[in-house]
């Protein structure tokens, strides 16, 4: 993985709000496992982690995870103006702009990040699970979609490189 000295601002702040938030990059490895395993049968979750920090080094990715984080940050203090605060605190399923961001980093590696997300999105396992519970009093409407997508852009760069290999 990518050492500290050599990320800037942007990337460093990334990473460490989406830790912060309760998302750690073995997290999206899982997920990036759970899309894979049946497609490559020596899969390791060494491999899963590369690809997520890969995914993690571009700056677009970079954008859009402290962009999403920040509207949930904000919404979760009802810092944000209505009825956009309601529409961000209650994740209202008509409001597809967490997904729109979520697709500039689906976008990243092709058309098989799109199935990847789509399919990720509705099953919701592993940390997705708790992103998306309301429970917890916290607002992820961005960032369980920017984690979903993060794993699927992950799971496209391997199967794209698996294929080079092949």
């Amino acid at each position: 993985m990518k050492s500290e000295e050599k990320m800037d601002v942007v990337e460093k702040t990334a990473r460490d709000w989406m830790v912060k938030r309760g998302v750690k990059l073995e997290d999206i490895a899982e997920l990036v496992y759970f899309l894979q395993e049946k497609y490559h049968p020596d899969l390791t979750m060494d491999v899963c982690l590369e690809n997520v920090d890969r995914v993690l080094t571009k700056r677009e990715v970079q954008n859009a995870v402290i962009t999403g984080i920040q509207f949930d940050i904000l919404a979760e203090k009802g810092q944000l103006e209505e009825p956009l605060q309601t529409i961000i605190k209650t994740d209202e399923s008509l409001y597809g702009v967490d997904e729109i961001l979520a697709f500039s980093i689906v976008n990243i590696y092709g058309s098989i990040g799109f199935t990847n997300y789509g399919y990720i999105d509705k099953l919701k396992p592993g940390i997705l699970q708790y992103l998306n519970d309301k429970s917890t009093g916290k607002c992820h409407t961005f960032l369980d979609d920017i984690v979903g997508a993060i794993a699927a852009a992950a799971s496209s760069r391997l199967a794209h490189r698996a294929k080079d290999v092949e």
